[in-house]
């Protein structure tokens, strides 16, 4: 950096990475994420893109972002709209330019802006940017293409392949306006391209371009700002998503538990990468099977669990009706079973890439028969590792099947996670069958906490058969006694209501908030920065966000009945609320609802909250 270069240090910005679906923005975000993350900076990012697979070059409906929120201290969000927006095409300045602030520096490769390019993006005229009233003095427009194209002259790829890196002058030149250490990008693309050498010295070579084309023009309108960390715990940090975290978290959970971790699985938006990401783990005793379909994942995950496997199954919304009766089935047999519900944009195929909160019913009720289950919903991308971690060991410390609920929004997206010491987390001791039943021993029998015995295949003297059908209490014979029937269907209930969960943590005025907000699962960091925003102009305001679904929290009831005025603020049409009002007598919440595929946006929850403080 020269001395003619000020640098100014600031305590966050958001930038938006847009183009074709094809154009790498995924990655050019998820490596800027990385930087930011290994140097110590909070990060929050949002991942959008089409569910299309390959939609028309240029079209509108085929635009892909990917929008990170950096700061010196603690981020919760990936920011309602961007402080430096890269559109790659006309098309991304079309669809994205809303989400920018007014004074958002833009970044446009000025060769994607051609007249056809501009026709394809619905422009009426070439001055797309008094079309649109941008500020030219705003623009940082540069021939992106042509310079890649002169970067890579002498490298033998030919014109497709050299196009692929165009994400990366765009990635150099975003590193240069944010003072970012471009070495972790080189390392990344080193490691992410070593089976093809030839494509990372590409990639690197016009990274170092875009860099040097901000470094030898000053290619900024408000010059280099640096983020400083100041909020970094001392450890060992990566940028990680929430379904990478999941996979970790089950991971974690099996060798805590001392098993084998088998996953069935069945491809499926957005789920799919706990998949990817645990089958590169075979040196771990880590078995996955890619299924025929979803039913046959959970089944394979049932069997696996019998044979003494911590098993798991992850899907979306769809797949969870698909394997509805197989879950039934590990309720009736008390087996362990993780069951991931990764949520997405319904009903039916609806919008596979967005997020909703629209499963909880199902995944509380979508059963025939009294089958009670518990459900954890994770908060964050990071939080997805605790949540797996805790589904696991209550599946197999109480013998049944869990529900962990994510999204596409937390799933997809994420933020700077601080690699956990396994001996910091709790054991997990499933129940066993004790010695001393050998002999005596039946299936149904259960341990004082009326947890039904675990016993492997294998073990000699305590060979038994589980199934559908319902069992008597004590034999664990085939049973059709009503009585028998009523009182294994409360014995059921009762071990899942027994189960011990953490209060509902109060965030904000605990003490004398106005109103109070509520939320569950992915929703927290927006919820959190809504109310910090109402706090931060004089509200009284609390915030009580809930992972623990089923069983809820013991001090539900108090919290919810403490403060004048509550809402429950959710992506759905008030399945929360619905659930909350049946299980708190006399409980009549206000409701805030969107149901979009996309996350809330911070200022419009400020302003329904204000509305029901009273204010206008």
């Amino acid at each position: 950096m020269t001395d003619a270069v000020k640098i100014t240090n600031i305590n966050d910005v958001v930038v938006l990475f847009a183009g074709d679906s094809g154009d790498g923005m995924q990655l050019a975000g998820n490596i800027f994420s990385t930087i930011s993350a290994t140097v110590g900076n909070s990060i929050s990012t949002f991942p959008d893109y089409p569910a299309d697979i390959r939609a028309p070059q240029g079209s509108l409906t085929g635009v892909s972002g990917f929008q990170v929120h950096i700061g010196a201290e603690q981020v919760y969000t990936p920011g309602d709209k961007c402080d430096v927006l890269v559109a790659m095409n006309a098309a991304a300045l079309k669809v994205n330019y809303n989400h920018a602030k007014p004074d958002a520096t833009i970044i446009i490769d000025t060769d994607s802006f051609q007249a056809a390019d501009l026709k394809k993006a619905a422009f009426k005229t070439e001055d797309y940017l008094g079309e649109m009233n941008i500020d030219p003095d705003r623009v940082i427009a540069c021939r992106l293409t042509q310079m890649v194209k002169d970067a890579l002259a002498d490298s033998g790829m030919d014109n497709k392949a050299i196009m692929k890196c165009r994400n990366m002058f765009a990635l150099g030149l975003v590193c240069w306006l944010f003072d970012r250490d471009i070495d972790i990008a080189f390392n990344f693309l080193k490691d992410k391209f070593q089976k093809k050498p030839q494509i990372a010295e590409a990639n690197i070579k016009v990274v170092q371009a875009g860099y040097d084309y901000g470094h030898n023009t000053h290619s900024s309108v408000n010059n280099v700002h640096r983020i400083e960390s100041r909020v970094r715990v001392p450890g060992r940090y990566m940028d990680i998503t929430g379904n990478k975290a999941t996979a970790y978290g089950l991971i974690a959970a099996a060798e805590k538990a001392g098993l084998k971790l088998y996953l069935g699985s069945y491809p499926i938006t957005p789920a799919t990468d706990i998949l990817h990401e645990l089958s590169k783990h075979k040196s771990l005793g880590v078995i996955t099977v890619q299924c025929e379909d979803e039913i046959a994942g959970c089944a394979s995950a049932i069997g696996a669990s019998f044979a003494g496997a911590l098993a798991v199954t992850s899907t979306s919304g769809p797949g969870i009706c698909l394997k509805s009766e197989a879950m039934n089935l590990a309720v009736i047999m008390e087996l362990p079973l993780v069951v991931i519900d990764v949520q997405r944009g319904g009903p039916a195929t609806g919008l596979p890439t967005k997020s909703e909160q629209t499963d909880l019913l199902q995944v509380l009720f979508g059963r025939n028969g009294e089958s009670p289950m518990p459900v954890i919903a994770a908060t964050s991308p990071t939080d997805c590792f605790d949540a797996a971690y805790e589904a696991c060991k209550i599946a197999l410390e109480h013998m049944t099947p869990v529900v962990l609920m994510t999204d596409a929004y937390i799933a997809n997206g994420s933020a700077a996670f601080r690699l956990p010491e396994l001996n910091d987390y709790p054991d997990i001791t499933p129940p066993y069958v004790p010695e001393e039943l050998r002999g005596s021993w039946t299936p149904s029998q259960r341990n004082d906490n009326g947890v039904r015995y675990w016993a492997v295949p294998g073990r000699e003297g305590f060979t038994h058969i589980l199934g559908g059908l319902e069992k008597d209490s004590q034999t664990g014979a085939i049973s059709t006694d009503p009585d028998n029937h009523h009182l294994m269907t409360r014995l059921r209930q009762q071990k899942i209501d027994n189960i011990q969960v953490p209060d509902v943590e109060i965030h904000g005025d605990e003490d004398d908030a106005e109103l109070l907000i509520v939320g569950f699962g992915g929703t927290f960091g927006h919820l959190h920065d809504a109310m910090d925003k109402l706090r931060a102009q004089g509200h009284k305001v609390a915030l009580a966000h809930f992972k623990h679904i089923n069983p809820l929290p013991a001090n539900t009831a108090a919290v919810l009945k403490k403060y004048p005025k509550v809402i429950v603020a959710e992506q759905n049409m008030g399945q929360f609320a619905a659930y909350l009002r049946m299980k708190i007598d006399g409980f009549t919440p206000l409701q805030y609802n969107e149901v979009k595929g996309q996350p809330f946006v911070i200022e419009k929850l400020v302003n329904a909250f204000k509305r029901a403080l009273g204010e206008e």
